[in-house]
C-alpha cells in the first residue's frame, strides 16, 4: 500500500467515524468531512481523481484474485466431496486415505485465504470487516452479544511520522499490535492509529488494569530511529455493553472515555522524547 492510500485510508475511516454521529448525510456533507480531515492530516486531495484511479485499479486487482483463489478453493472442495462419495459407496480405503489428505491442504489453503480477507495487511491485527462480520447485527448495527469494547488511540503519532517518517511510523504501528496482542487476540485495527479491544466478558476493573500496566511498561521502552531515541504511549476508553446495544452508541461513549484518558496522560508525557 502505497503513502498515499494510506493516509486516504485514515482519512476515509475517520470520515465514516463522524459520520455514524448524524441522522443524516448528503453527497455536500460527506465531501465537507472529508475535506476537514484531509486538512487535519496535511494532505492535498486536489488530485484526487488520479488518486482514485489508482486505488480503484489496485483493489479490483485484489478483488479478482481473491475471487480466483475462492473460485478455486471452491472447485477442489467439490472434487474432494465427489471423491469421498465414491470412496465410502465402494469402500475404497486407499481413496479415502488420499481425499483425507487433499482436504487438510485445502483446509489450510482456506485458512489462509480467510486470513487474507480478515487480517490487516500492514500489523496482521483483524480488520474492520473482521469486526463487523464476528460481532454486528448487519440489519440493525447491534453488537450481537454482551462485552466490553476498548478504543486505543496513539499520542504524538503524527509527530513521529513527521519527525521519523511513514517507515518507522509503521513499525510503531505493528510494535504497538503485538503489544496489545498481549492483553487479548481480538485486536482490531480500527483506522489509522486507532485500534479497537474487543472482550466477552463486562470485568472493566480488570480490563482497566491491564491497560494500564501495559501502558506503563511501554512507556519505559526507549524506541530507536536515526540514532534518535523517541517514546511511544497511547490513550484508551473502554466501555461495556449488553447484548444488542447499538454500535454507534457504544463507539461513542468509548470514544469520548478515550479522549478523556488522552487529556490526563498528555499532563504526564509531553511528546515522544523521553
Amino acid at each position: 500500500m502505497s503513502h498515499d492510500e494510506k493516509i486516504l485510508q485514515i482519512i476515509s475511516n475517520e470520515t465514516k467515524d463522524a459520520i455514524t454521529q448524524l441522522d443524516i448525510v448528503t453527497p455536500s456533507i460527506y465531501a465537507s468531512l472529508f475535506s476537514k480531515q484531509a486538512k487535519k492530516h496535511d494532505t492535498d486531495i486536489e488530485d484526487e481523481v488520479a488518486m482514485s484511479a489508482d486505488i480503484i485499479q489496485a483493489q479490483c486487482s485484489s478483488l479478482q484474485k481473491l475471487q480466483k483463489e475462492t473460485s478455486k478453493s471452491a472447485k477442489e472442495l467439490s472434487e474432494h466431496t465427489s471423491k469421498a462419495i465414491s470412496a465410502i459407496e465402494s469402500n475404497d480405503t486407499d481413496s479415502l486415505k488420499q481425499v483425507l489428505q487433499e482436504t487438510k491442504a485445502l483446509r489450510l489453503e482456506i485458512e489462509k485465504l480467510k486470513e487474507s480477507v480478515y487480517k490487516d495487511e500492514l500489523t496482521h491485527a483483524y480488520n474492520r470487516k473482521w469486526f463487523h462480520d464476528h460481532y454486528i447485527n448487519e440489519q440493525d448495527n447491534t453488537l450481537r452479544d454482551k462485552g466490553t469494547i476498548v478504543i486505543i488511540d496513539l499520542n504524538y503519532f503524527k509527530e513521529i511520522n513527521d519527525t521519523f517518517g511513514h517507515i518507522i511510523g509503521d513499525k510503531v504501528l505493528i510494535f504497538i499490535t503485538n503489544q496489545l496482542k498481549k492483553i487479548s487476540k481480538k485486536v482490531v485495527r480500527y483506522g489509522g492509529d486507532e485500534f479497537v479491544i474487543l472482550f466477552t466478558h463486562q470485568d472493566t476493573d480488570m480490563i482497566n488494569k491491564s491497560l494500564q500496566e501495559l501502558r506503563e511498561n511501554i512507556l519505559t521502552k526507549k524506541l530507536k530511529a536515526h540514532n534518535e531515541e523517541f517514546r511511544v504511549s497511547f490513550s484508551y476508553g473502554l466501555q461495556a455493553f449488553p447484548k444488542g446495544s447499538e454500535l454507534a452508541k457504544v463507539i461513542e461513549d468509548a470514544d469520548k472515555a478515550m479522549y478523556e484518558d488522552k487529556l490526563n496522560i498528555k499532563k504526564r508525557v509531553q511528546g515522544i522524547h523521553p
